[in-house]
């Protein structure tokens, strides 16, 4: 019996490729990345906002902070019909 692949079989084989990650590491890598950035922004903001309050900063620096960073944040892929991909390949 074969396990199904891995939904980022591809980026898998590019780190082990690329990287001295074994596929075992390399599988954990992007199972956090994932996880970082399929973070709701309330949860981000959340996290974040404990996380530099524990360094010591202000609500003020804080949500500068966080204001910044969320702007430069990755956003998932919104969900495709076929028939929408079928138009983004051929117009």
């Amino acid at each position: 019996m074969s396990a199904s692949p891995h939904p980022h079989e591809d980026l898998l084989a590019h780190l082990t490729r690329t990287s001295p990650l074994g596929p075992g590491e390399a599988a954990r890598v992007v199972a956090e990345v994932l996880a970082y950035f399929s973070e709701s922004t309330e949860e981000y903001v959340r996290r974040r906002h404990g996380e530099l309050q524990a360094r010591g900063l202000v609500n003020e620096k804080i949500f500068a902070r966080i204001g910044a960073e969320l702007a430069a944040r990755r956003v998932a892929a919104p969900e495709l019909s076929t028939r929408q991909l079928r138009r983004i390949v051929y117009g």
